[in-house]
């Protein structure tokens, strides 16, 4: 059985979970390679076309800084992402910069500095940005600066707020159904400014009725 299969069917054996979670590009001895030593125009280019990759396909992009994680802290936190199907790769600024350029992605300049590790988040986005945020409580020193969802840049607390999004289902059958209590309910419970809150609301409302318009 070949491992190349459809991306969202064969998301768990395809090589991009493999080689965002477990190879020596996403380990913490090679994120101190990428951030702090000079690499070759050829490795330079290899991890762009692999950025590139990522972004293409992925629903949201979870920003973080990693510095302090432990070695197997990383390997908990892509164990516990790689189920939901999601991956943690530790990046190069200015590459992910040039990649989400290619992409004609926003660049969020403010989220990409210092050590900064990426979650590319190709399942359901509620259950992966609560992963993120979960582990970031627990271990007291993930910080998880903001993301991407699809072409809207979002803060820490945009992604909190998607993590008490309800599943894909029903927040489509709500966006359809026109029914505004659930989304006020969860205004008043999340702090932050509202604006921020509501422009995460949108951005996942428009990538919710995308495939169902094409």
């Amino acid at each position: 059985m070949s491992l190349r299969v459809g991306w969202r069917e064969g998301f768990l054996l395809s090589g991009r979970l493999r080689r965002s979670s477990g190879d020596s590009r996403s380990d913490p001895d090679h994120g101190k390679g990428v951030e702090g030593l000079a690499i070759t125009r050829e490795k330079k280019q290899e991890l762009v076309a692999d950025y590139l990759d990522h972004v293409n396909h992925a629903k949201l992009i979870i920003i973080a800084d990693y510095r302090g994680l432990t070695v197997k802290q990383l390997q908990d936190l892509r164990r516990t992402l790689a189920p939901l199907q999601a991956s943690f790769q530790v990046t190069k600024n200015t590459l992910l910069k040039r990649a989400l350029r290619e992409a004609g992605k926003p660049i969020p300049d403010d989220l990409l500095t210092g050590t900064t590790a990426v979650s590319y988040c190709f399942g359901e986005i509620p259950a992966i940005a609560k992963a993120m945020g979960d582990y970031a409580r627990a271990s007291n020193i993930l910080q998880i600066k903001g993301g991407l969802l699809g072409n809207q840049i979002i803060t820490a607390e945009g992604v909190r707020a998607l993590a008490d999004l309800p599943p894909r289902e029903v927040l489509l059958a709500r966006v359809v159904g026109g029914l505004q209590a659930p989304i006020s309910g969860l205004v008043t419970v999340l702090s932050g400014p509202l604006r921020g809150l509501l422009n995460v609301l949108e951005a996942r409302r428009r990538q919710l009725e995308e495939p169902a318009a094409a």
